[in-house]
Order: C-alpha cells, then sequence, then structure tokens
C-alpha cells in the first residue's frame, strides 16, 4: 500500500497541467497561421466571393420571406409568417408542385434507363466505342439554351420535322401542336430533357461497370449463369451507389428545371408546363414580388432537402 501511494504522489507531481498545453497549442496553431498568410491571401478572392453573393444572398433573401417587398412600391411593410402562409395555400403554386413532380417522374428514371441501356452496350469491345462515347455525351456539353431552341423548332406544328417524318411515313394525318397541347407539352419536353441527361447517366454508369470485378462474371459464368442472369444478380446490385447517385442528382436538377420551360412553352400551355422554379420567376420578376417569390425559393429547398433525406435513408435500409 505504501508502495501504491508513493506512486501515485509520484505521478501527480510529474503530471503536467491540460492549461497550458492547451494554450501552447493554441500559440502554436496562430504562429503557424501567422507564417502561412500568404495562403490566405490566396483564399481571400473566393471567400470574399462566396461571402457576399451566396452566404450574404441566402441571409437576405431569408429576411426577405418576412416582408411583402414590392420591387415598385418604397413601403415594404413586416409581415411575419404572412407569406409562408400564402405559400400553404396558393392552389397555382400546388400546381407547379405537381407539375414538376410530373417531370421529375419521366425525365429522371428514363434519362437514367437509357443511359444504363447504352452504358451496357458502350461497356462491349466493340469497334469505334470511343467515337460512339464521344457522339452520346455531346448533348451534355451542348449549350441548353441553344439546344432548346433547336427542339422548338422540331417541335414546330407548321415546318418541323417531327410532324414532317410522321406526316410521311403516315403515323399521324395532320400535323401535332406539341408545344401548345396540354396533352403533349410536358411529354415533349420531357424527351428533350431526356436526350441532354442520357449521355451523363451513361459516363456515370461506365465509370460504375468499369469498377465492378472480373472475377464474380468468371465464376458466375462458371455456374451457368447467362447473360440475363449476370445482369440482374451482379451488374444491377453492384451499381446500386451509382444508380443512387444519378437518381439524388437527376431529381435536384430535375426540381430546378427552368431554361427548357421558359424558352419552349413559357409555362404554357394553361399552366400545364408551369414548374416551381419557372413559378417563381413569374413571382419575382413578373409580379415583382420578391418577398413572396424567396419564400417559394426556400420551399423549393425544404421540398428538396426532405426528398433527398428520404432517398438515403432507404438506400441505409436497403443495405442493411
Amino acid at each position: 500500500m505504501a508502495i501504491t501511494g508513493a506512486l501515485t504522489r509520484g505521478r501527480a507531481r510529474n503530471a503536467k497541467p491540460t492549461k497550458p498545453k492547451r494554450r501552447r497549442s493554441l500559440r502554436r496553431t496562430a504562429r503557424r497561421a501567422r507564417r502561412e498568410w500568404s495562403a490566405y491571401v490566396f483564399l481571400a478572392p473566393g471567400l470574399i466571393v462566396f461571402s457576399v453573393f451566396t452566404v450574404a444572398a441566402l441571409v437576405f433573401a431569408f429576411y426577405l420571406t418576412f416582408h411583402e417587398w414590392d420591387a415598385i412600391q418604397p413601403y415594404k411593410p413586416y409581415v411575419g409568417l404572412q407569406n409562408y402562409r400564402d405559400m400553404v395555400h396558393d392552389k397555382d403554386y400546388r400546381q407547379s408542385i405537381l407539375n414538376t413532380v410530373y417531370y421529375t417522374g419521366g425525365s429522371v428514371p428514363l434519362g437514367m434507363l437509357v443511359g444504363l441501356a447504352l452504358a451496357l452496350l458502350l461497356n462491349l469491345p466493340i469497334k469505334f466505342r470511343g467515337l460512339f462515347r464521344t457522339l452520346y455525351y455531346l448533348p451534355v456539353v451542348t449549350p441548353l439554351v441553344a439546344a432548346s431552341i433547336l427542339w422548338k423548332w422540331l417541335y414546330n406544328g407548321d415546318f418541323g420535322l417531327f410532324n414532317y417524318y410522321l406526316l410521311r411515313v403516315h403515323l399521324i394525318d395532320q400535323p401535332l401542336l406539341w408545344l401548345s397541347s396540354e396533352n403533349l407539352a410536358m411529354p415533349a419536353v420531357i424527351l428533350m430533357t431526356v436526350w441532354m441527361s442520357t449521355g451523363f447517366s451513361m459516363v456515370v454508369y461506365l465509370a460504375g461497370l468499369q469498377a465492378i470485378p472480373d472475377e464474380l462474371y468468371e465464376a458466375a459464368k462458371i455456374d451457368g449463369a447467362g447473360p440475363l442472369k449476370r445482369l440482374i444478380h451482379i451488374t444491377i446490385p453492384m451499381l446500386r451507389p451509382t444508380t443512387l447517385f444519378l437518381l439524388v442528382m437527376g431529381i435536384i436538377g430535375s426540381f430546378q428545371v427552368f431554361t427548357q420551360i421558359f424558352i419552349m412553352t413559357n409555362g404554357g400551355p394553361v399552366d400545364k408546363t408551369t414548374t416551381m422554379v419557372f413559378f417563381i420567376y413569374q413571382a419575382a420578376f413578373k409580379f415583382y414580388q420578391f418577398g413572396y417569390a424567396s419564400t417559394l425559393a426556400f420551399g423549393l429547398f425544404a421540398l428538396l432537402f426532405v426528398v433527398t433525406l428520404v432517398q438515403l435513408r432507404l438506400y441505409r435500409r436497403a443495405d442493411l
């Protein structure tokens, strides 16, 4: 007992206080920061731009949600949560949500499915494989405005190429008003989006396919598994992280669709293609209700946050 007590007292005397250690580490960190001041000089422009145009703009937009902020009227009263209540009871906004869900449900799965099919074909040892990959990826790097104008010309009811060839092969009896029909306008925009997004899905799926070990396919061949069984039991399960990434990014991008709608349909006909972002644009730059438009933007953010969170939760449960 005496020996144990002596050892304990010796350790207590030799133990160093934690506060001086922390102070020394803080001084060392501050000294290192002063020594590496040039790094902060190079980081400063990006931090300033991010702070002014992102952080400050976000804070100011949140401030606008509590005001009736009309760009024309000088008086901008504080209205509290009135903008949020108006957003919840706005029938036109709910219709824009339904239109956005319709657009998302059509464009995202179809673009991923076509991208997967192209990736499976272009992952085979065929001639001119690199050329085909480049050609299928070109729509992705095409400016969205130019592509929208091109497809608007293709859909033209008087001289568009779609109507011309459909009439030539006698699939239709009269020209279709693609972008003026309540039933055809949104599918027409979805088809154009699938054309543009397929190349990105193809490239990402190609990267996922090339990361699958060849030993799995060789073992499956030895066990007598055919191409279809290898696709179902090996390829698709191994591509689940890739599919989740494309699904999350596709939904986020589709909920923010604006350019195609603005150029091709302008939200019509009869608001059948008015999506959430286009509705926010109208509230801000057509009716000059910047407070209400900021509220709608935060509503879009909340909806995207919830949708993404649900997707991640479902994916984690499937892994368990």
